[in-house]
């Protein structure tokens, strides 16, 4: 089992501390909608506190370079790219201890930990770059990228009321990575270094409801000079580092509140207008050695390699009129999947993205409106959950989406198969493997949704943005979405809702078209033909299309057995853009509630696929080519890919998980040579 760094341990348990406490006092919106009926105590600021934050930092960085005595500077701002998720914004958890004095000074100490935005493709999240030109070395770039950085700070404010006015100041640090790259022939040395020094700034915190507090505020921090000598190029850069920051916070605040009302006293609650949830997840993966006569690039290795991923997540739900939401979702990441995340088509963890770091790192992965437009019909009541506000549901109802989500948010859903974090772990089991649905590098995109409900039926339509490039290949603006929305996919799916034997189940049948620059794998086995290099997808992209079609079935049996079942076909003449090399898929499963054996928490789940790819797509893996997942750089002896996966989840509470999970994959990457291999998982999650 690998070592967390010690700052990403922090990070965890820290979590893990704040998921904690605010399980045992869910927020509710109705709660913070509260109408006048008398004067409340003043609020008692003294006690612990827990929170996280969200930010944006800007500041600059002086360097001077050895031997040639160049001297530069540059700015750490990075502007926000939204097809990339770059840019100088930040989250992370906070800690702290206040003292109210009887004259309402109150004193305080506070400790946070922040990760910074993902590296952009200079390298760069919260960081800058110059361009220098050495006598030794010729033209070259010098650059810093913040990794992760945190304080510990003294507080001292007034607190007129339900209202906190503070400054702040204390110590700073922050774990650098420092690039120096020779244009023309890449990286040359990229030491990471530990930077210290102070900051000072200041703050407003109020009072949302008893317990919960939101602050707004500013720091500068200065870190001093730092020197860095870079070996591989017998240089040495002497740096400063400054640093500024606004940030947005929500604090969960423990003790007894019983007698300090630090807002007035409800009466009749309006409809909520505001919603908190909020995820955490730990899935940690290994396998023994297997037979592997060969290694290729996007293989599996022979010899574990075990890998782990850590991701939490913020819901931040706001009602902007009647039926409409607003949902901000803001997530940090850390880890890799198995191998980078190749190797298998059927990945054995859908906790794992395309794209990984061993430090933690933020992005936005949600931020839409939602638009609900009641038709009549029955209505039901629906509780407050993630990405969900409480309140009731008419049966007949047109659902319109607009923004940035996952487009399997809403299409190719499935009650018993499809979340990673609760149930089945591989990528063919929680979607279907023929539906190349499009999406960045972490399966998320921009576009716009249209669901009518009328009442057994459900219509569903979309569009959205691909990414820059299909992933396969050697494609690193795969990872990235099309800015120019030149490069669309259509999605189409019916649903229908029906009862079997008395028991409710749901067929759903989806469809897709991607209409983008695509390579046809005949194309670049004709190619590799003429050049005799491996078969190269990149150099045959053209605009054309790419279809698919799958369903998709759930049905529960009894109150305590549920069974699902899907089939897919993509087009296996062009390749896969986003998700997965698959072209024919078949997989069915069965879940089992710990109901009954008196365990109502408790899930067991057992389920087998079997993957498989077209004749021409099988020629082009065996030329060399690599798909997006997987690529042996040979595949003499191909067959199915078949995958049987089981898990029993543990349920502390009906929000608290740790589940066990096993899959025996046979023919990984459709290439009978290699495998058979068994990948052992466990998984942590909590939610509040």
């Amino acid at each position: 089992m690998p070592v967390l760094h010690p700052v990403k341990s922090i990070l965890l348990l820290g979590h893990a501390v704040l998921v904690a406490v605010i399980m045992a006092e869910p927020v509710s919106a109705a709660d913070l909608v509260l109408k006048r009926e008398r004067a409340a105590p003043i609020y008692d600021w003294t006690g612990l506190y827990v929170g996280a934050h969200l930010g944006y930092a800007w500041g600059r960085s002086n360097w001077s370079e050895a031997p040639d005595f160049i001297a530069g500077s540059f700015s750490l701002a990075q502007s926000f790219d939204a097809f990339q998720e770059t840019g100088s914004f930040f989250a992370g958890l906070q800690a702290g201890y206040d003292y109210m004095f009887a004259n309402r000074m109150v004193l305080g100490v506070v400790a946070d930990a922040s990760a910074p935005s993902f590296r952009n493709h200079d390298g760069i999240s919260i960081g800058g770059m110059s361009f220098l030109n050495t006598q030794t070395l010729g033209p070259q770039t010098f650059g810093e990228t913040m990794l992760m950085f945190g304080t510990v700070r003294a507080r001292v404010g007034y607190a007129p009321g339900n209202w906190l006015f503070y400054a702040t100041g204390g110590y700073a640090w922050t774990r650098n990575q420092a690039i120096v790259t020779q244009l023309g022939s890449g990286p040359i040395d990229s030491p990471l270094l530990w930077r210290f020094g102070w900051t000072a700034g200041g703050g407003a915190e109020f009072l949302i409801k008893p317990h919960w507090t939101a602050t707004l505020e500013y720091l500068y921090t200065r870190y001093g000079q730092t020197g860095t000598f870079f070996p591989n190029a017998g240089q040495g850069y002497a740096s400063d580092f400054s640093l500024q920051q606004v940030r947005l916070g929500l604090n969960y605040r423990f003790g007894d509140v019983s007698g300090k009302a630090p807002v007035e006293a409800a009466s009749a609650p309006d409809p909520d207008l505001v919603n908190f949830h909020g995820q955490a997840t730990f899935s940690e993966q290994t396998y023994p050695a297997f037979h592997a006569p060969y290694d290729g690039t996007n293989s599996l290795p022979g010899r574990p390699r075990p890998a782990e991923i850590f991701d939490t997540t913020l819901y931040a739900g706001l009602r902007l009129w009647q039926g409409a939401e607003f949902w901000f979702v803001p997530e940090i990441d850390q880890g890799f999947g198995l191998a980078s995340t190749h190797g298998v088509a059927g990945f054995p963890s859908a906790e794992a993205y395309k794209e990984g770091a061993a430090f933690p790192y933020t992005r936005i992965q949600r931020a839409f409106i939602r638009q609900t437009i009641d038709l009549g019909g029955k209505s039901d009541k629906v509780e407050a959950d993630l990405s969900q506000f409480a309140g009731r549901q008419t049966e007949n109802r047109l659902v319109l989406t607009v923004g940035r989500f996952s487009i399997v948010d809403i299409f190719d859903t499935n009650k018993y198969a499809n979340n990673p974090k609760l149930d089945f772990l591989n990528w063919v089991h929680v979607n279907t493997g023929t539906f190349d649905y499009a999406g960045d590098g972490w399966g998320y995109t921009y576009g716009a949704a249209a669901e009518w409900y009328q009442g057994r039926w459900t219509l569903r339509g979309g569009v959205f943005d691909l990414s820059k490039t299909p992933a396969g290949g050697m494609s690193p603006d795969g990872l990235d979405l099309d800015s120019s929305f030149q490069q669309f996919q259509m999605v189409a799916e019916v649903e229908e809702r029906h009862e079997l034997w008395g028991q409710p189940g749901k067929l759903k049948i989806t469809g897709f078209l991607s209409r983008g620059r695509a390579g046809k794998f005949e194309d670049a086995i004709a190619l590799a033909q003429l050049t005799g290099q491996p078969a190269d997808i990149n150099a045959v992209r053209l605009y054309r299309s790419r279809p698919g079609v799958s369903v998709n079935l759930e049905q529960q049996v009894s109150e305590y057995v549920g069974v699902f079942a899907r089939a897919g076909w993509a087009d296996g003449s062009v390749e896969p853009w986003d998700f997965t090399d698959v072209d024919r898929t078949v997989s069915a499963g069965v879940s089992l509630s710990g109901k009954k054996w008196g365990r109502p928490n408790d899930t067991v789940g057992i389920a087998g696929t079997v993957n498989g790819i077209s004749g021409v797509h099988q020629e082009f893996l065996n030329a060399g080519g690599l798909g997006i997942l997987i690529g042996d750089d040979q595949l003499p002896n191909p067959r199915l890919e078949r995958i049987i996966e089981a898990y029993y989840s543990y349920g502390f509470s009906p929000s608290t998980r740790l589940t066990f999970d096993y899959q025996f994959i046979t023919n990984p990457a459709y290439n009978a040579d290699r495998g058979p291999v068994s990948v052992f998982s466990a998984r942590a999650h909590t939610q509040f």
